[in-house]
């Protein structure tokens, strides 16, 4: 949480640092590539390390199968719902769209990609985000089905 306070005190731009650097999900040989090997809210630190600032044991994901936006994923930190989520309908596999992040009540837009995907309890859905210098990735197992 020291380290998610931090990063969020420094402004959503700074959550990376990096523009340059991609996740670990980017290129062909990525361990995320077939499974989510780095489950929760992660990112690529400046020295190519995978930081894990949210595990997925404290996130929870829902999956709307149809909501007044159509197929819709919530994805937040179960401690805290209201300040820490992610919402998107962009859930196609490869489909390309946007998202709303909200970091401790700031809530920012952001670009998708969803790079895995499913429908049911136990699934999992892997999301790159990117914005403003940002690129941060979601990997979560779906919780409920709704």
């Amino acid at each position: 949480m020291k380290v998610l306070n931090r990063l969020v005190g420094f402004g959503f731009c700074l959550v990376v640092v990096v523009s340059s650097v991609a996740c670990d999900n980017d290129d062909g040989n990525a361990p995320n590539q077939n499974q989510c090997a780095y489950q929760g809210f992660s990112y690529l630190d400046t020295n190519n390390n995978t930081s894990i600032l949210i595990p997925e044991a404290d996130l929870y994901t829902d999956f709307f199968i149809s909501s007044s936006n159509g197929p819709e994923v919530e994805i937040y930190k179960t401690a805290q719902p209201g300040s820490f989520y992610f919402l998107t309908t962009t859930v196609g596999l490869n489909a390309t769209g946007t998202g709303t992040l909200s970091l401790n009540g700031n809530v920012y837009n952001v670009n998708v990609i969803c790079q895995r995907t499913g429908n049911t309890v136990g699934d999992e859905m892997r999301f790159d985000l990117t914005a403003n210098g940002l690129e941060a990735e979601f990997c979560v197992i779906i919780d409920r089905v709704q």
